[in-house]
């Protein structure tokens, strides 16, 4: 079976059709500037292979519909076509929040009403997320539109791990808890930790840090999700590209009564200009090590505030877990940022932490080891592919 993966932003549309047979990736692409007056598309046919072939559109592309359908056009048709549209089988769309859904689903009908209750826990990406899988269900009548959620890996969290600690009416009648966010990935990462030594992922203990623009941690108790570091909505936990991560909750109302800001307002600022961008004005990690080397102090102090907040969640989930097998670092900056491994490990040799410096200065699209020989516990960096964790949750899904 052939599956297409979507994953739906505001303004783009990243896409991914693999041939399950083999899990081998067919075709891939993104959709840029949705929305504005020129749109792009760029598309790989058999990419990393000798037969890789390039297309790249600039047009107008009004909406994800247009965008989605010059994605599939290219799938399927042209000299570079990898496929018939008939042999799609199934259709994997990430969805970032999934409220009451604790694992994927095939979407129904009759599903709607909640589906669109979960737009308020991720406002920035369950409209866009779910707009796709409507405009993919439009393209593709009677196949399966399947919905992986990245809170159904974190719905094994006990219940002291997940609630808040306020009046429990707004549990029960707003469904107010911790649900986190990029399970997909700490799924995925987990289980190709677990294979690389040569272990079952029910028999170790594992943090997993998922670190790109977003990001997020997760205790991983014999292949079970106890504690991750993102809650209602993917704003707590660890400091990231613009959002703050964990903050005092009185700070809203501060800022309203000092500053009378309304609460949209705030909302948007510690969504959208806080984090790294907020510290010192530069979203991007990459741009706040060009400032350090610059000398910028506030650059130095954003990269000492975001290692210095994940360290202390290592040793949070190190002692939840009790012992830990396995630390992994995946996503943009943890695949590809050896600075910030080597300062967020810093100083937790006590915990048997211990980098290797050259393999963890080491670039490679590859998985692999940087904790030193005797390092008690074994620090991965393994590149995440949700993708293929989506696509492999549609086909267990739909058969």
């Amino acid at each position: 079976m052939k599956i297409l993966v979507i994953n739906s932003g505001s303004s783009s549309i990243k896409y991914q059709l693999l041939d399950m047979a083999d899990e081998s990736i067919l075709g891939t692409g993104l959709v840029e500037r949705i929305g504005e007056a020129q749109g792009t598309l760029t598309h790989k046919a058999h990419p990393g292979t000798d037969a890789e072939a390039v297309v790249k559109l600039e047009q107008p592309i009004p909406d994800h519909g247009v965008g989605l359908q010059l994605a599939i056009d290219l799938l399927s048709t042209g000299d570079n076509a990898v496929c018939n549209r008939e042999e799609i089988g199934a259709v994997g769309h990430r969805v970032v929040a999934g409220g009451p859904f604790n694992a994927p689903v095939i979407i129904e009908e009759s599903m709607w009403p909640d589906l669109t209750e979960t737009e308020r826990l991720a406002p920035l990406h369950n409209p866009a997320n779910l707009g796709g899988a409507k405009e993919a269900a439009k393209l593709f009548p009677g196949v399966p539109q399947v919905l992986v959620f990245d809170t159904a890996f974190h719905q094994t969290m006990p219940p002291h791990a997940y609630m808040y600690a306020i009046p429990y009416e707004y549990y029960e009648k707003d469904r107010i808890r911790r649900y986190g966010a990029h399970g997909t990935s700490h799924k995925y990462v987990a289980g190709e930790c677990a294979r690389l030594m040569g272990k079952a992922v029910e028999d170790i203990n594992l943090i997993t840090i998922h670190m790109g623009n977003g990001a997020s941690m997760a205790a991983v108790k014999n292949g079970r999700c106890v504690d991750t570091s993102m809650g209602l909505t993917p704003l707590e936990g660890l400091v990231m590209g613009t959002r703050c991560g964990d903050l005092d909750p009185a700070v809203h109302n501060y800022l309203a009564v000092n500053r009378g800001l309304d609460v949209a307002t705030i909302d948007n600022i510690l969504h959208k200009e806080s984090g790294l961008k907020g510290l010192c004005g530069y979203g991007d990690m990459r741009d706040v090590h060009a400032a350090v080397d610059r000398g910028d102090e506030r650059a130095k102090l954003a990269l000492e505030v975001q290692t210095y907040r994940t360290r202390k969640y290592i040793g949070a989930y190190t002692a939840a877990l009790g012992h830990v097998d396995g630390v992994v670092f995946t996503a943009g900056i943890g695949e590809n940022d050896d600075i910030v491994r080597a300062k967020t490990i810093e100083g937790l040799e006590s915990f048997g932490m211990k980098i290797d410096v050259e393999a963890n200065a080491i670039r490679s699209k590859e998985a692999r080891k940087i904790s030193t020989a005797d390092s008690t516990v074994a620090i991965w960096v393994i590149p995440t592919n949700e993708e293929l964790a989506i696509a492999r949750e549609a086909l267990a899904l739909v058969k």
